[in-house]
């Protein structure tokens, strides 16, 4: 039962941080912006359900190359976000 509630956390957990990803993303990339902006809108998702995996892909291709960008503009803060990302993974499992 352990297993299973820490699994769900986990998920949850990756659910947030990929959300506030794409938040902090769209509020800095105008391309960004604009791809969530038209998932987002009701009435073009429901007539759009066929290319909803081709919609995802253009998404999350966006999403990549604005990171992308992102990290060569700002190299050293990407490298100390990693570090720090990758110590406090340290921090939590032992």
């Amino acid at each position: 039962m352990v297993h299973i509630r820490r699994t769900v956390n986990d998920a949850l957990i990756s659910i947030v941080a990929l959300t506030a990803l794409l938040v902090v993303l769209a509020s800095v990339n105008e391309r960004v912006r604009h791809e969530v902006s038209l998932r987002l809108n009701g009435d073009r998702a429901q007539t759009e359900l066929a290319g909803a995996a081709a919609s995802v892909q253009r998404l999350a291709g966006v999403v990549v190359d604005a990171a992308r960008d992102q990290t060569i503009e700002h190299a050293a803060l990407a490298i100390f976000v990693v570090a720090a990302g990758v110590l406090t993974i340290f921090m939590l499992r032992i």
